[in-house]
């Protein structure tokens, strides 16, 4: 039997098993696992090196709309190839709805960005800002049926935030429909009363972004968001969580047998709330929301990951150009906190953070990292053909240097933005092949694959959403 290409030699993981094993690859998908298994258009030798599963970063932004003045700083074609060196194969954008735009035109307008640019596969989320009757109705159920089976939800920014009684009737559908609800839990009337109050007392730089956002009102946030979910029945992911009391809420919850799922991101491991008291406004590369916290912040989401309050990892890559008046340093921005752009870059940087502080430092296993970076993504959101190696699933995967060892710096990452807020930090394990669908799109460090490869998927319901917690 022949194959497009045969991976050999190398040390496969999944979620659950590690083994030493050669993989057939044909018409992008895996159909052989075993040695010796013939001939091959093309065999990658992977001695010494790492075949995991393709990385699946659920939560990006790309392209997004972000305010009057404000450019993102990555398109579908550099937030793709960003994602790819760093070894991920799917990544799943947010639809962004804006008031007054039908949920029909915002997919479309969307598609429109994407298509012919992306070296990954994606799959879309939709974001709902305006809940209207034909929302409601008619367009959110549709979209579902046609695969975008999650959609996110915000309690917090102007022009997004929702109100009680609008969460309750869009996880209404989500509950009629199989649907998994995302939620940015953060209480909108907290955060602007704490920042007018703040703002008039003179305190504008970009680290009191994190005293305008403290803890209790991502905490209190996530309380209502579960409560609510429990009121209609329907399960809900928490994202971006920063701290140990809400994920004691997830964890309550959760013990009381609620379909409450939970994620948290890089910055939440490896900074704090000091990177935002930078000289003048440098601080402002760290703004994102919920902002960095403490120490012990950072020691309780290493707990949530090792005990299963979180189930993914995600970037929750949100680039800016920090040197730019469209971006961080818009005329705004430089006036107050409030208006400096919230969100990091990440895409290309998470999984070398999660590898190298995690299984290379001895707090998840290797095989913990590959349900939190790829496998747990695909069972979340419906990617049936993603997220392992295994018979009949995609050949997406992503060859691993365990040893190579670099300080992570901006000029090495392929994102639009002009910095990296892990500048210097030290990582051990890096991936240096990425394969999309049998399709070599990074080899040893070098792009190979061309824009508008990587495909739409769409995705059935959430395994998570239609069974017991």
């Amino acid at each position: 039997m022949s194959y497009d290409l045969i991976i050999a030699n190398g040390t496969v993981a999944t979620a659950t098993d590690t083994f030493s094993c050669d993989i057939g690859i044909r018409d992008g998908r895996i159909v052989a696992l075993g040695h010796g298994l013939g001939g091959a258009t093309e065999t990658i030798d992977a001695s010494g090196r790492l075949v995991l599963p393709g990385g699946i970063d659920s939560h990006v932004h790309i392209s997004q709309p972000s305010g009057e003045g404000i450019v993102m700083a990555d398109d579908f074609e550099s937030g793709t190839r960003s994602a790819a060196f760093g070894g991920n194969t799917t990544v799943m954008p947010f639809c962004m709805q804006e008031k007054g735009v039908s949920l029909r035109e915002t997919v479309k307008a969307y598609h429109g960005l994407a298509d012919g640019k992306c070296h990954t596969d994606v799959s879309f989320h939709l974001v709902l800002s305006d809940p209207t009757e034909q929302v409601l109705g008619q367009d959110l159920p549709a979209l579902i049926a046609d695969g975008y089976t999650s959609f996110k939800v915000f309690m917090t920014y102007e022009g997004l935030a929702l109100a009680d009684y609008e969460m309750l009737q869009v996880m209404s559908v989500a509950r009629e429909t199989g649907a998994l609800v995302m939620v940015h839990a953060e209480n909108y009337d907290a955060i602007r009363f704490l920042t007018d109050r703040l703002e008039r007392g003179g305190s504008i730089a970009p680290k009191f972004h994190g005293t305008s956002r403290p803890i209790p009102v991502e905490r209190e946030a996530t309380h209502r968001a579960i409560s609510l979910a429990e009121l209609i029945d329907v399960p809900v992911m928490i994202v971006h969580v920063s701290n140990r009391e809400a994920m004691e809420e997830i964890a309550r919850a959760r013990s009381r047998g609620l379909k409450v799922y939970g994620e948290t991101c890089p910055q939440y491991l490896v900074l704090t709330e000091k990177d935002m008291d930078g000289l003048n406004m440098e601080g402002a590369k760290y703004v994102c929301s919920p902002p960095p916290r403490d120490t012990a912040s950072q020691q309780a989401c290493w707990e949530g990951l090792q005990s299963g309050v979180f189930q993914t990892f995600s970037s929750d890559h949100c680039p800016f150009r920090y040197d730019d008046p469209a971006g961080k340093l818009n005329p705004k921005g430089r006036t107050s906190f409030r208006w400096v752009p919230n969100g990091i870059p990440g895409v290309e940087t998470r999984l070398p953070i999660l590898f190298s502080e995690g299984v290379g430092k001895g707090r998840i296993s290797l095989n913990q990292f590959v349900a939190l970076s790829a496998t747990n993504h695909a069972q979340a959101y419906g990617l049936t053909s993603k997220g392992s190696i295994a018979i009949g699933m995609d050949a997406d995967i992503a060859i691993w240097d365990p040893e190579r060892e670099l300080a992570i710096s901006q000029s090495l990452l392929h994102h639009g933005s002009d910095y990296t807020p892990y500048e210097g930090i030290r990582v051990k394990g890096w991936p240096v092949t990425t394969i999309v669908r049998g399709r070599v799109v990074v080899r040893d460090g070098v792009l190979e694959g061309a824009p508008g490869e990587g495909r739409h998927i769409a995705r059935e319901r959430s395994r998570w959403a239609l069974q017991p917690a």
